[in-house]
């Protein structure tokens, strides 16, 4: 790969157009995407992001963002535990999963500490030091350059914040990996394409797991950004991870 081109799954692309091709997956899979979420992983991804959340230690009052937040799983919860007194801002690059994360929360009630931003993680467009915890979770490996996502996020928190990034990680157990293999490129295709009526998105997906960062090589690239105490957290066998990391 050549500082001109990057991966979109398995694939060479020049990077000026990865961010286009991402959004074409998310503007398919929208409509679908908590209902396949819910198939794919038989429901465990609520878990994964119930631990996430308790690993953030988000209290009344604070400021979160919640990067890549999509249909809004985290920043509902989020909204409960900041309370009247705190705010949460749902963001993401993709228009149609926003407008979906908004019609959301606002049906089921949860409104006036949430607020809706567009945004591009390697750019954010908020102060210095603003939040007291970021999350981002199934969401730094569809960014181009993750290295400058996570300088922008350490810019935005506040000394003392925190960042906790949720992703598919490198299987760890040897006996999981064949089978992982099958789920990921036979069923998950199959899955996509009589749900969501898109088989190709759902094959990005798997291949987009096999290219993003082990839990070793993230955890360094989050010290490099700046963050301090940086560790993570094997769920299932290393099939997801749990990165944590301060400003201090």
């Amino acid at each position: 790969m050549n500082e001109d081109t990057t991966h979109f799954g398995f694939q060479q692309v020049p990077r000026s157009e990865k961010h286009k091709r991402v959004a074409a997956v998310f503007e398919s899979v929208a409509d679908k995407y908590d209902v396949m979420n819910d198939l794919m992983s038989f429901g465990i991804h609520r878990l994964w992001k119930r631990f996430t959340i308790e690993m953030s230690g988000v209290r009344r009052g604070q400021r979160v963002l919640d990067l890549a937040g999509g249909t809004g799983d985290l920043a509902r919860r989020f909204a409960q535990l900041v309370g009247r007194e705190g705010e949460v801002v749902l963001a993401d690059i993709n228009a149609a999963m926003l407008a979906r994360g908004r019609e959301r929360l606002l049906d089921e009630g949860i409104a006036g500490n949430v607020h809706y931003v567009q945004a591009n993680a390697e750019c954010l467009p908020f102060p210095d030091n603003h939040f007291d915890c970021i999350t981002i979770a199934f969401g730094l490996r569809n960014v181009t350059d993750k290295d400058a996502a996570l300088r922008a996020m350490y810019r935005v928190l506040r000394p003392g914040g925190r960042l906790l990034v949720l992703e598919f990680s490198q299987v760890t157990l040897p006996v999981l990996r064949p089978l992982y293999d099958f789920y990921s490129f036979k069923a998950l295709p199959l899955m996509g394409r009589l749900v969501a009526n898109d088989a190709d998105s759902y094959r990005y997906l798997a291949e987009s797991i096999r290219m993003h960062p082990d839990q070793e090589t993230l955890k360094a690239m989050m010290a490099a950004a700046g963050f301090e105490r940086c560790e993570y957290f094997n769920l299932n066998g290393g099939i997801v991870a749990l990165h944590r990391g301060y400003k201090l």
